[in-house]
């Protein structure tokens, strides 16, 4: 056993607060950023940051799918967080104003963490879960990237 942790970092090139409004709007904007291995994704409260519920499918890999029921809160300033009711998985989103070229960009972290499996399929959760759940957190970061630049 042993906690488990993914990180990615992304500087966008947009205002801070534009991009967590953008992240926080669970009804129009956060499920376009999802990548393909998030289905069934849906709103069962709320839809605006803190109070959104939303219920969605993990697909690691074809076989291993893993359902969440995500309870949003915004803890602080420019943080968003999920938690699993389904797991121990935690995800937090966290915005901060950044320098950019043009003086107006955002460093959006994507953080998550949960407590891992022990024996061997804890072996292969340490082994594979970050690289697959990393790789869909650059996806939502090139997807967030695109709107904001979309003009948002």
């Amino acid at each position: 056993m042993g906690q488990i942790e993914v990180v990615r970092r992304r500087e966008i090139a947009a205002d801070h607060e534009d991009v967590l409004d953008a992240l926080a709007d669970y009804r129009g904007v956060h499920p376009r950023l999802l990548p393909e291995r998030f289905t069934d994704y849906a709103v069962e409260e709320g839809g605006d940051g803190a109070g959104t519920v939303v219920r969605l499918r993990f697909h690691a890999t074809s076989r291993r799918v893993r359902d969440c029921l995500l309870d949003v809160s915004e803890p602080g300033e420019g943080r968003l967080v999920e938690k699993d009711r389904n797991s121990t998985m935690v995800t937090e989103y966290t915005v901060e104003p950044a320098g950019g070229a043009a003086g107006k960009a955002a460093l959006v972290t994507v953080r998550s963490a949960w407590e891992g499996a022990g024996g061997i399929g804890g072996f292969f959760e340490r082994t594979f879960a970050p690289r697959v759940l990393g790789a869909a957190y650059d996806q939502i970061l090139d997807n967030l990237a695109a709107h904001m630049a979309a003009g948002a």
